[in-house]
């Protein structure tokens, strides 16, 4: 069984708790660990812009608003041989994890590996 780093669990600050009890379950069944990259939780407007701006998101945080900026998304890395990995195959067996966590517990995850605009691997989203 895996366990977030303190830095990985300071990054989920302010994110729905639904969220991390999908990820701690997730933890617990994965064959890969993971951990949550630096903007890989809660965002503002402002940082949310700058990432439109860079193209790392296709939302700009005033019109079309991230799920990040609500605290209902986080981001994953895969965390394999001592470091980070964004590797498809490594975040593909992540993310089986996070869904099969996310059905135990009886909520409703949407996966950016499934989006069917684009792709966004370490993406993953809490629905009402």
């Amino acid at each position: 069984m895996y366990k977030l780093s303190s830095k990985s669990k300071g990054r989920l600050q302010g994110i729905d708790p639904r969220l991390i009890s999908i990820i701690n379950e997730a933890l617990k069944i994965s064959v890969i660990d993971f951990g949550i990259p630096g903007d890989g939780g809660l965002r503002t407007a402002e940082r949310q812009k700058e990432l439109f701006d860079k193209k790392v998101s296709e939302c700009d945080g005033t019109i079309n608003k991230s799920y990040h900026q609500t605290g209902k998304a986080f981001d994953v890395y895969a965390y394999v041989d001592g470091t980070a990995s964004w590797d498809r195959y490594h975040l593909t067996q992540v993310a089986a994890a996070i869904l099969q966590a996310a059905a135990m517990l009886g909520y409703q995850l949407r996966w950016g590996g499934l989006f069917k605009s684009f792709v966004d691997m370490p993406h993953f989203e809490i629905r009402d």
